[in-house]
């Protein structure tokens, strides 16, 4: 094995890890794995276009990484799992493997696995180091090729091994897709536990997967629309305490928490702007609600819209030049685009249904919506412009779209007629690959995070 690039050592501390700390500790990029012979090319003949229709995914063969027993068979699984789940990757069956990998530095006989179909294979290992943190390398191969399309090497403490699976995963998911992965994430949501006319709404935390399950209050308080700073280690939330509802900080890395301010009458569904310097929301005043921006650094707060409607539920694009938000200053609750200052205000939904939960992709190119109509509740989205509506689930009652970091995957929750409680689900923005989001309790108001830094 010849090493291109090592990376230095580092000092974990906490459960968040910055990938940086992970994949290099000094600025650097992730150490390189090559075999003399079979260079990584430049140009891969493995590749997944998913631009266009519903993509066919790729038969992949994950083997065990070797070394440390179930922590490298663990790797192995949870790599296998997320790619699984983004519905572009059909991982084998390890029981059909004719080929048992027991050194990942040498080749493999690529005809065993073009005989099982296999066009990607992934080989790796996890060993310990003197000073007990684990090293975990990895290799994606092109089968048909006969060429390796990628090596990598991290380094960590042993309880973080979940994570760089993920990594991992994002890893072969980018050299294979040309997008960035979205694994290494994480899902703020409401808990919800009890029966339905005693229910305890605590917030929390988890991986994308539903592992690793923190939760952040203990249930005293009402809280909602939990949502996830772009820059930073908090979120934004609103609590119903003995007072009226408050929006809320909370770091999640220290637990400090404070007011966002405090406002006359009530306040709706806070969310950070994409600097996340400023939290915008809705403040009830009698019986209109307006759209409000607060700097967090002066705590000065700037009125947006000024108009006898409820404005509600906005969300900033991706550049915070717009602002698309839900009212029903048109008679019926519809989604409006406005100029970040609010000006221009205009309407973009007119199907026949009421629309509601705007939340702008990351890509900027769609905005995901509820729409509601004959007593259904689909999931959808539309261009910015209004065009191109496609609902892509539809039942009793789903709510609360967010997106994947990459644009490519929405998560809501749905709580279907005579159901005990919510439930987490994902989908496609193409509309297909619906998968439930395991969660210990039912669940709501899930929120994305973004690519961990």
């Amino acid at each position: 094995m010849t090493l291109l690039k090592r990376p230095a050592p580092f000092e974990a501390s906490g459960t968040l890890l910055s990938r940086r700390a992970l994949v290099t500790a000094g600025g650097g990029a992730a150490a390189a794995l090559a075999l003399g012979g079979f260079p990584a090319p430049a140009r891969a003949a493995l590749k997944l276009d998913i631009t266009s229709g519903t993509p066919q995914p790729i038969p992949i063969a994950i083997t065990d990484f070797i070394g440390e027993g179930e922590v490298g068979r663990g790797v192995s699984q949870v790599v296998s799992a997320d790619l699984k789940r983004s519905g572009l990757f059909a991982p084998i069956e390890p029981k059909a493997f004719v080929e048992n990998i027991t050194n990942p530095d040498q080749a493999p006989r690529f005809q065993d696995w073009r005989v099982i179909n296999a066009q990607g294979l992934v080989t790796g290992r996890v060993t310990r180091q003197g000073d007990g943190r684990l090293k975990a390398e990895f290799r994606l191969w092109d089968v048909f090729a006969g060429q390796q399309l990628l090596g990598q090497q991290y380094f960590t403490q042993p309880e973080n091994w979940r994570r760089v699976a993920h990594i991992i995963a994002d890893a072969i998911y980018e050299r294979l897709t040309g997008e960035k992965g979205y694994f290494d994430t994480r899902i703020v949501f409401i808990d919800e536990s009890g029966s339905k006319e005693r229910r305890i709404k605590r917030l929390a935390i988890m991986d994308q997967d539903g592992a690793n399950v923190t939760y952040l209050t203990r249930g005293d308080d009402l809280v909602l629309t939990p949502r996830f700073s772009p820059t930073s280690q908090e979120i934004t939330y609103m609590s119903y305490g003995r007072a009226d509802p408050r929006v809320y900080l909370l770091n999640i890395e220290t637990g400090q928490r404070e007011i966002v301010g405090n406002f006359p009458g009530m306040s709706f569904s806070p969310r950070f702007s994409p600097d996340g310097q400023r939290v915008i929301m809705s403040l009830q005043q009698g019986g209109n609600s307006n759209i409000f921006v607060m700097d967090l650094r002066s705590k000065t707060t700037t009125r947006l819209t000024d108009v006898a409607a409820i404005d509600t539920a906005p969300c900033y694009s991706p550049d915070g030049r717009q602002i698309c938000f839900e009212s029903d200053r048109g008679g019926t609750s519809q989604i409006y685009i406005m100029g970040a200052d609010g000006s221009g205000a205009r309407r973009i939904s007119f199907g026949n249904a009421r629309y509601s939960t705007p939340v702008w992709s990351p890509r900027g190119d769609i905005i995901a919506f509820t729409r509601q109509a004959e007593g259904r509740f689909g999931i959808g989205v539309m261009k910015t412009d209004g065009s191109g509506e496609r609902v892509l689930t539809e039942g009793y009652h789903n709510e609360g779209p967010t997106f994947a970091p990459n644009g490519r995957v929405i998560m809501f929750f749905r709580d279907p007629a005579g159901s005990a409680g919510p439930q987490l689900f994902t989908i496609d923005v193409t509309g297909y690959n619906e998968q439930r989001v395991p969660t210990p309790s039912y669940a709501s108001d899930p929120a994305w995070s973004p690519l961990r830094s």
